[in-house]
């Protein structure tokens, strides 16, 4: 058995809890690497938004540590970059789900960047 079979159970049923409220969805997914985030719709079929430590923008402002997409600063940057990406296409208020993820780490700095820059989950 790998790891990522228990992650995707303990995410079960905060995404059941996100559908019943008919909620977009903030998703985060971080790899060894890099850290990705996407806002889904209500129905989780389409993604509106998405910013990743790939980012050309993302990877500029990164430039003093190397580049490095797998930490908290690479982090901090793409919360702010989808923050702001949402704002700019009317997404104020966002579910956040953090995909079986324990919130700290890069996955708690990504959120509360999100939250400075103007979204409200």
């Amino acid at each position: 058995m790998d790891k990522k079979q228990p992650r995707l159970r303990r995410a079960q049923q905060t995404r059941r809890k996100i559908a019943q409220l008919r909620a977009t969805r903030l998703t985060v997914f971080r790899s060894n690497m890099h850290i990705y985030a996407n806002i889904l719709d209500a129905s989780g079929s389409k993604v509106l938004v998405s910013a990743s430590s790939l980012e050309t923008e993302v990877r500029n402002t990164l430039s003093g540590s190397n580049g490095k997409g797998g930490n908290t600063a690479a982090a901090a940057a793409v919360g702010k970059r989808i923050a702001e990406k949402a704002l700019s296409a009317g997404i104020t208020d966002v579910a956040f789900d953090r995909a079986g993820f324990r919130y700290h780490g890069r996955v708690k700095a990504l959120a509360e960047a999100a939250r400075e820059a103007g979204l409200k989950f």
